[in-house]
């Protein structure tokens, strides 16, 4: 960057800037014809190996094997039932109209959805107003609370819409555990099949194959990656040969197509316990909407329709033949029993084998999600700040979690271990997938009016109709509590319970940090050479007059006793330079003089935890504490964004505070594989910029005198010390300090803020701040 990319900013008295580069921030992809088929395949490995493997498990879980083979007319009506649920769901609302929402960053899911009704600001938004020290005004925390719709009541529904969708977002973590525990399970279970004498050995074998592959995940999965797509294309296709040949078995089973033999069924056997089996031919239909963000809405909804819609529905309608012709000897493992040639075959064994790799892909798709989804969450301050591992250069979503890959591996092993057998995983195994299905309904249907523009008539009567058939899902599963789904509605609970508290607790530290923000010149006082201190106590009555500004305006004497705080103390020193003269004074609290600020020869950053304009509230505690301010101050805020490395030249946005010499507002744009390590000189550079292009006199000294105060550089990072506000209810001010203090103010000396800046800890100076929330 050189100086002529320095411009002025609006309000040019107050601050010079540096002229953005760009954003980097993160779109759908435009992909040609040949590249949308190329992502059409990609997206098979990553999106559809979850339901893919469903045909492993669901029919043997609607028809136990001690109840006996089923009749005609019950094994037709079963598979009506799932082709028509694949048909309405993952088709029609998801491929078809879910896919439309998609953010403009191009991402999907529930959060996705939700963020497009409370929207973040853009990164260069971030970027403008972080940088600006001297524009702040106590209005601004609270209109930047304020939603996309405030007078509507949907600004009034956040917090619920918010717990609504973190635990849609706790579901999908519980099937991060169950997925891997019932794919592997059921696909290593094949083999007792055609050596049932391994059937006491399937759980060990299924753990082995699951350590294998959480022990791995450190590593990335971008160098196997490649392999997932041809891999899952592969057992699609002998999903769909081997459901073309069974169908040839018995073409009646052709009539399922017919919705009517679904409905007969239900109302016939009034077995409504069947429909958490048809659930199970779901699970990953999620993915489709989820992974919006690694590919496109084109790609996905190709790879559906010419793939894996057509493998599904044939291979689900040849097991259905299979039953009905020779119902007694496939009822013990109908998919695996089903396999032309016979057990034992070459197809057999083919199919087994790639129906290993295929569930373990599925597992590796889950495990991968998850890590995402915590990704996602501490970006909302929704999750602790841990530490994250970035496996690929391609794309931000591909990362490595080891403490949440530790925590899933545990409890996945715990799981095969307490179940045991498939089927009765899978008896747990549907609920995440319901519940998130009717959430995403709802959310869906929100955005109908809100963000589409479309009748509020056309968003009710999408809520209806997909409602009402995730509601059926979500009864069924709701069934199946008592003999299961109390596992994953218990992890899905407790993680939504979790993340409601963190995000509460930092949302009231963050209006605690916004709250005690300041205005940099109503934190330093400026007073004109010749002046003398005067007793705060004798300035009560006292006016200060102020000099005009370079526009040629003036600003009003302004009463002492008008300025609440002793702290804030100050004038509106608005176009007034400091000079080797003059002097820069703070007031302290309890304290009746304001005290002259010594400049020291030394540069100091200070580290900006939340966003928005102002002067953070540690750098006037340290003033206060330490009547000593440095030749050089930088006020440094950090954005990640979309892209795994950027550029030096383009890194650093730096603004010149004109008021007060010396300070310097500046946002620090990483990639996401950059390290959070701020580079002095890079700063220097862009500083020394602006001071060449807009200091009229002495540069030469000023310059001299900024190179010597970066000899000496040091950190200044916040550290809370939580503290519950005092309440009327004793109960309730009890139940505040525990929560509060022992609980959140604890977790946060665990988890905090700066545990990813990269500086010597020698050159880091935390100062105390007793966060009253």
């Amino acid at each position: 960057m050189s100086a002529k990319n320095v411009t002025m900013q609006e309000g040019d008295a107050e601050s010079i800037s540096t002229t953005a580069p760009p954003a980097y921030s993160r779109r759908a992809p435009q992909l040609s014809p040949v590249r949308t088929i190329v992502f059409a395949f990609s997206c098979l490995g990553v999106i559809y190996s979850d339901i893919g493997t469903s045909p492993l498990y669901v029919i043997s879980t609607i028809f136990p094997p001690t109840e006996g083979a089923p009749s005609k007319d019950d094994v037709i009506g079963v598979i009506s039932a799932i082709i028509w649920s694949i048909s309405l769901l993952p088709l029609l609302k998801y491929v078809i109209f879910a896919l439309s929402f998609g953010s403009t960053e191009g991402e999907g899911g529930p959060f996705a959805l939700f963020l497009q009704i409370f929207p973040r600001r853009s990164h260069l938004e971030d970027a403008d107003e972080d940088r600006e020290l001297t524009k702040f005004d106590s209005k601004d925390v609270a209109l930047s609370q304020e939603s996309r719709y405030p007078d509507s009541w949907i600004s009034k529904a956040r917090w619920p819409l918010l717990i609504w969708t973190l635990f849609a977002t706790s579901c999908t973590m519980a099937d991060g555990i169950l997925t891997p525990a019932v794919s592997v399970t059921s696909s290593v279970g094949g083999l007792a099949v055609v050596a049932p004498s391994v059937a006491d050995n399937v759980r060990p074998i299924s753990i082995a194959f699951l350590l294998v592959l959480f022990l791995g995940q450190r590593f990335g999965t971008q160098k196997l990656s490649f392999l997932f797509a041809p891999m899952t294309l592969m057992w699609l296709a002998l999903l769909l040969v081997s459901g073309i040949i069974n169908i040839v078995s018995y073409p009646g089973v052709l009539r399922a197509f017919d919705p009517s033999r679904a409905i007969m069924f239900f109302v016939r056997t009034k077995n409504y316990d069947a429909l958490a089996g048809v659930l199970l031919s779901l699970t990953g239909c999620e993915a489709v909407f989820a992974n919006l963000g690694q590919f496109n809405a084109s790609a996905i909804r190709l790879s559906f329709v010419t793939v894996v819609y057509p493998a599904l529905v044939l291979q689900y309608c040849g097991q259905g033949a299979r039953l009905i012709v020779d119902g007694e000897h496939v009822i013990a493992n109908p998919f695996y029993l089903s396999i032309p040639g016979g057990e034992n075959g070459g197809l057999w064994w083919v199919i087994w084998i790639f129906g290993v790799f295929a569930t373990l892909i599925a597992s590796q798709a889950m495990i991968t999600a998850t890590f995402s989804l915590i990704q996602q969450l501490m970006g909302q301050k929704s999750f602790p700040t841990i530490r994250i591992n970035y496996t690929s250069t391609l794309t931000a979503g591909q990362v490595y979690i080891p403490a949440v890959n530790w925590i899933l591996m545990a409890g996945t092993i715990i799981t095969v271990g307490i179940f045991g057998s498939s089927f009765a995983m899978t008896l747990a195994y549907g609920f995440a997938v319901a519940v998130v299905m009717f959430i995403t309904t709802t959310l869906l249907a929100i955005q109908v009016p809100l963000i589409k523009g479309l009748p509020w008539v056309l968003g009710l009567a999408f809520f209806v109709f997909f409602g009402f058939l995730d509601g059926l899902f979500v009864g069924a599963a709701v069934k199946k509590v008592p003999h299961g789904a109390w596992f994953p509605l218990a992890i899905g609970s407790a993680m939504c319970l979790f993340m409601v508290f963190w995000t509460r607790c930092r949302e009231l530290e963050d209006k605690f940090d916004r709250e005690n923000k300041r205005n940099l010149t109503r934190i330093i006082l400026h007073q004109e050479p010749g002046a003398t201190t005067t007793p705060a106590s004798e300035l009560k009555d006292k006016k200060i007059a102020f000099a005009p500004t370079e526009r040629g305006r003036s600003t009003e004497p302004i009463a002492i006793h008008q300025l609440s705080r002793l702290a804030s103390v100050v004038s509106r020193s608005e176009g007034l330079h400091q000079d080797e003269h003059g002097g820069l004074y703070v007031a302290r609290p309890n304290c009746e003089e304001l005290l002259k600020v010594q400049r020291i020869p030394t540069l100091a950053i200070v580290h900006k935890v939340t966003e928005g304009k102002g002067v953070p509230h540690a750098f006037s505690v340290f003033l206060r504490q330490v009547p000593a301010l440095p030749r050089v101050v930088v006020f440094l805020s950090v954005r990640v964004t979309a892209v795994p490395h950027v550029p030096l030249v383009d890194r650093y946005l730096v603004s010149k505070v004109r008021s007060v010499d010396g300070f310097y507002g500046v946002v620090m744009r990483k990639g996401y594989l950059d390290q959070l390590s701020p580079e002095v000189d890079q700063i220097l550079e862009r500083i020394f910029e602006i001071e060449v292009q807009y200091s009229a006199t002495k540069l030469e000294d000023r310059l001299k005198a900024i190179k010597e105060a970066s000899l000496t550089t040091t950190h200044i990072v916040p550290s809370y010390n939580i503290k519950s506000r005092a309440s009327a209810n004793v109960l309730v001010d009890k139940m505040r300090r525990v929560i509060l203090e022992e609980l959140y103010g604890r977790l946060r000396v665990i988890f905090p803020d700066d545990s990813h800046l990269l500086v010597d800890s020698e050159s880091t100076l935390k100062v105390g701040v007793t966060a009253h929330i």
